[in-house]
């Protein structure tokens, strides 16, 4: 009994706000870039009345201490059923006074997944959010940027679940630049076997909170994804890269052997 007290406790109270930074170098695509590029990830912030906006700046502050060149936000930022925080726009707008922030939405900012739970009906208010903090939302569509010597396209997707997932208009955005290295925003890794015919090198992806809880012998029970061959951290898939990351919130305020995230990437 006690050891099982201590374990709900540690679930709640310790590993929710445990954060992990994690840097990893990947090399972006067949040849090397002609400069590095610093690139913070952050996913699934799930602000809420359990992920307090304290903690969220905390994540925030020390993600910033990498001094990245890029912000890529790839979704979930609320919890459905909940309002928008309070102060939560002064939250996100740190990100954008201290380099550019690139941002698509997730299933819970709003959709036919979202409405049924509580939520929106559609992310236009998350999206809304987004820009007034500062970001440059990619809802279908892409972009293309320069850091330092190097060029890159972005190309952001609308959630795989809630009916705005429209890759054909994404990739039509900016039918020139193919050749450049490209970066997908897509908030479900799931949305990859619907992405296969587009070319694309390095997609970043949240939505799985890692499994949440891992548990011993069993593995990730409750990830929200049909192919959980691709949970959390960097995969090669037939000819390119997925890096999924385990999100800064969660749901229900519990995690077990599953610590939140900051991923600092270094494309090379």
């Amino acid at each position: 009994m006690g050891s099982g007290l201590l374990t709900v406790g540690y679930m709640r109270y310790i590993e929710p706000e445990w954060l992990e930074v994690n840097p990893l170098t990947i090399r972006l695509w067949e040849r090397p870039l002609p400069s590095p590029v610093k690139l913070l990830h952050l996913s699934d912030l799930h602000a809420s009345g359990i992920v307090s906006q304290s903690y969220l700046r905390e994540a925030i502050r020390r993600g910033l201490q990498f001094k990245p060149d890029l912000i890529c936000l790839t979704g979930d930022y609320i919890s459905s059923g909940e309002a928008v925080p309070a102060g939560y726009k002064q939250t996100l707008s740190t990100l954008a006074a201290a380099a550019p922030v690139y941002a698509t939405v997730g299933n819970h900012d709003g959709g036919r997944w979202a409405m049924s739970r509580g939520g929106f009906s559609d992310s236009t208010a998350i999206r809304r959010l987004l820009r007034d903090a500062g970001a440059r939302v990619l809802h279908n569509d892409a972009t293309l940027l320069s850091v330092g010597a190097t060029r890159l396209r972005l190309v952001g997707l609308g959630d795989y679940w809630s009916r705005e997932f429209l890759p054909a208009s994404a990739f039509a955005a900016r039918p020139g630049a193919v050749d450049l290295p490209t970066i997908l925003l897509s908030h479900n890794p799931d949305s990859k076997d619907a992405l296969r015919s587009y070319r694309w090198h390095l997609a970043l992806c949240g939505h799985t909170h890692g499994g949440q809880l891992s548990l011993p012998l069993i593995g990730e029970p409750f990830a929200p994804v049909r192919d959980k061959r691709f949970m959390k951290g960097l995969y090669q898939w037939q000819g390119r890269q997925l890096f999924i990351s385990k999100g800064v919130g969660c749901m229900r305020g519990m995690r077990l052997n599953c610590r939140p995230e900051i991923s600092l990437l270094t494309l090379i």
